[in-house]
């Protein structure tokens, strides 16, 4: 049986944390993404979160899975970025994406538009459950909340998006753009 370190001992377990890393970044990255709607601030949130993960690998691998403490501190890194940054995002919109930057579908492009438009705690909840398939009691455990405030926040974000996402689908077609891509 292996014993587990305190976080004064001198702890190497890179390989853990590179496999804990390689598993769970990409998806990581895309959670936060949903969350704010950019990309770069996501990347930059994601990457701080798993550097103050290593910070604290031998407690994290100690306390169970790292993952839900990995996706709170990038989210919470998102938003506050998110909130000092306004001045650079109405920057990025003067000047237009990054010529590199691929072309995104109209699918994705109505999902983002709609999720901007959700309370962040129904966007959160949305994304926790939805797109990562938590369960509404782990999401409850994650942000703090009763699980009755999360059913409700899920059940409204829903109502929300079925009513943006049909709104759009409806002005896509009568363009005649193709929603899927």
């Amino acid at each position: 049986m292996m014993r587990q370190p305190d976080d004064t001992e001198s702890f190497d377990d890179s390989h853990g944390f590179d496999a804990f890393y390689t598993s769970t970044a990409k998806r990581m990255v895309a959670t936060v993404y949903a969350m704010t709607g950019d990309l770069a601030e996501a990347e930059d949130a994601v990457q701080e979160a798993y550097v103050r993960a290593w910070q604290r690998w031998p407690r994290l691998v100690r306390d169970g899975d790292q993952r839900p403490w990995v996706r709170t501190v990038a989210m919470r890194l998102a938003i506050s970025t998110w909130r000092r940054t306004r001045g650079r995002l109405r920057a990025h919109f003067r000047h237009g994406p990054q010529a590199d930057v691929p072309e995104l579908s109209a699918d994705r492009v109505a999902l983002v538009v709609a999720l901007r438009e959700l309370s962040p705690d129904q966007r959160q909840a949305a994304i926790l459950h939805h797109l990562l398939d938590l369960s509404v009691e782990q999401v409850a455990r994650e942000t703090g909340a009763s699980s009755g405030a999360v059913r409700t926040r899920l059940s409204r974000a829903r109502r929300i998006l079925g009513e943006r996402l049909a709104e759009a689908d409806s002005a896509f077609a009568s363009k005649g753009v193709a929603g899927h891509g």
